[in-house]
């Protein structure tokens, strides 16, 4: 009776051990369930839809970046005196009559030349350029046109941060150097989706050594001041870790840009490397997760 007794307990000690494994295990399961909705609920919080794209438009020794996205519009720089008219021909045969933002980077005419003919024919909602003055004809003819047309300009500080429809972007630095006008270049990080770009200007490698700490890694990098030898620094390209890099560069330049050294530095990182000068303009269009990318031959050079 005894022997029977204790073996009864034993069973109800195994049942009891089977169903508190049995509940723990779903427990456990539901745990991970919920962590997996989680998760998913996060990917789509961060989700894109649409394309965007980002053309690297051939303006010769000049730069100018267009950013479109769901019917909005942004332009940073705009090439040389003499491509002014030629981009706003181009723009207006994309159909665009309106950018939601306009970046000059820095007061040089190679990327601020062509800037008062698109304010004069395009509406306008923000024109951000650095707290740096210029006292060329170049600089007075952009003050001029913002002022025929009404159009107040913003200079950011580092740490701003605003969306172009899906694109997240976030001003990493921005500067008034009085020594280096290069070195007042407003530089941008733009993140949609994944898919992360870092627009530098003219930055040379004194900003570059400022901002390394930032979170700058980025699938595209445009190269800084047309590939010179003043930027690209090996800490930097190792910090921002490209797999695309984009110089803006005009064909047989006096300036001998871009330079044999920063040239060397992307062909050791097998940084996949467009030209304008070789490629024409360089279109990037990402969904959010992955980048294609194509060249076409566009009347932008004046």
């Amino acid at each position: 009776m005894k022997r029977k007794r204790k073996l009864l307990v034993s069973l109800i000690a195994l049942v009891v051990v089977c169903l508190s494994v049995l509940f723990g295990n779903n427990l456990m399961n539901e745990d991970q369930i919920t962590a997996n909705v989680s998760k998913v609920n996060n990917d789509d919080r961060t989700s894109v839809s649409g394309n965007l794209m980002v053309s690297f438009i051939d303006v010769g020794q000049a730069d100018s970046i267009l950013i479109q996205n769901d019917g909005n519009n942004m332009l940073i720089d705009a090439g040389n005196n003499e491509d002014g008219n030629k981009l706003v021909s181009y723009f207006k045969e994309l159909g665009i009559n309106h950018f939601n933002y306009v970046v000059g980077t820095h007061p040089h005419e190679d990327h601020i030349g062509g800037m008062d003919d698109v304010i004069n024919n395009f509406k306008i909602d923000n024109y951000y350029m650095p707290d740096k003055l210029s006292t060329t004809k170049t600089f007075e003819d952009v003050l001029d046109a913002l002022e025929n047309n009404n159009l107040s300009f913003h200079a950011p500080t580092s740490g701003e941060e605003f969306n172009l429809g899906d694109a997240k972007f976030r001003v990493i630095y921005s500067g008034d150097d009085t020594s280096d006008t290069n070195d007042s270049s407003i530089v941008l990080k733009m993140a949609y989706g994944s898919n992360t770009f870092l627009f530098t200007g003219d930055a040379t490698s004194n900003v570059e050594n400022k901002i390394i700490n930032e979170d700058i890694k980025s699938d595209v990098l445009k190269v800084a001041h047309h590939g010179s030898n003043y930027s690209s620094t090996d800490e930097f390209l190792n910090k921002v870790s490209p797999k695309y890099a984009i110089i803006s560069v005009g064909k047989n330049n006096s300036y001998n840009h871009p330079s044999s050294e920063t040239l060397q530095k992307l062909d050791k990182r097998k940084i996949k490397l467009y030209r304008t000068d070789m490629d024409g303009t360089i279109i990037f269009t990402s969904d959010g997760s992955n980048l294609s990318v194509q060249t076409s031959k566009t009347d932008t050079n004046g």
